[in-house]
């Protein structure tokens, strides 16, 4: 059966569309990315996804950043990012740190011309945050820009 990649936020003039699908089925052209510790244990959740079809843990420490701050690894024509919420992968994050490192990430991206950023419900999963609250710092921080957000959940 065919993976469904199906717009459930179809709003036009929305800078951010919710997609039920695979995140890893989104356009080979698009960005990514993800929340991880400071530490990038990524022993847990699509963290381990992330860390099997891209690699790069050595370059992505060898970064050394800071929490709300994000690492970047690039895939071919496209930036992959490692948003650093928290310390130790058993941390929870804050609002505020998730905050600083979407904000580091869209202006990376904004740099480097980025055009369409595919995520999952960033730190939503295993860090517990609502995803009504996430869902508006994605907004108020990109609605500035011209990237095209894709937020996608299995259901």
């Amino acid at each position: 059966m065919a993976e469904k990649n199906i717009p459930i936020d179809p709003c036009k003039d929305s800078i951010l569309t919710e997609r039920v699908g695979d995140l890893f089925s989104c356009p080979a052209t698009a960005s990514m990315g993800h929340c991880v510790s400071r530490d990038l244990h990524m022993g847990k959740g699509i963290a381990v996804i992330f860390k099997k079809k891209f690699g790069g843990v050595a370059a992505l420490k060898a970064q050394n950043k800071e929490i709300g701050e994000c690492s970047v690894l690039l895939d071919n024509s496209r930036y992959i990012y490692y948003l650093i919420t928290k310390e130790k992968y058993n941390y929870k994050p804050k609002l505020a740190s998730l905050r600083q490192a979407v904000c580091a990430m869209r202006d990376h991206c904004v740099l480097n011309d980025v055009k369409e950023l595919c995520l999952p419900k960033i730190g939503c999963g295993l860090d517990r945050l609502v995803w009504k609250d996430v869902k508006q710092i994605l907004i108020d921080t990109f609605k500035e820009t011209n990237i095209q957000l894709s937020v996608y959940s299995l259901s």
